[in-house]
């Protein structure tokens, strides 16, 4: 399945941002979702993760207490909120997804993943 990422753009430093990704078909509450980022010269970094429930959310340390991670089963879309946003959160933003069975179920770890968006630039400005 394709994922379609969007909402990326060109912030100051201390702005805020909210990133979607939308699921294609009917099967978005059987997919655990994440985000993850890469920044230019480095590697793809876990970022937050989301259980199917949404009961469940996980975050990287840098980002915790300033970005959100929240779905919306009846839109087929999860969301990033990207709140206080710093120079070093500038990267490709890529939405993922995997199908699991255990409803509070959730991964750290991109292998996991099955399903991937196209990614969408955020560049935060200092």
């Amino acid at each position: 399945v394709q994922l379609q990422a969007s909402g990326g753009g060109l912030v100051q430093a201390g702005d805020s941002l909210r990133l979607s990704c939308v699921v294609p078909g009917r099967t978005f509450s059987t997919y655990a979702m994440g985000w993850f980022r890469q920044a230019l010269g480095k590697e793809r970094e876990f970022v937050a993760t989301i259980s199917r429930s949404g009961l469940k959310t996980v975050y990287q340390d840098s980002v915790k207490g300033r970005f959100t991670i929240s779905r919306d089963n009846a839109k087929n879309t999860v969301y990033l909120q990207m709140n206080n946003l710093k120079p070093e959160d500038t990267a490709v933003y890529y939405c993922a997804g995997v199908q699991l069975h255990y409803s509070e179920g959730y991964s750290t770890n991109e292998r996991v993943y099955e399903s991937w968006g196209q990614g969408t630039q955020v560049t935060v400005s200092s």
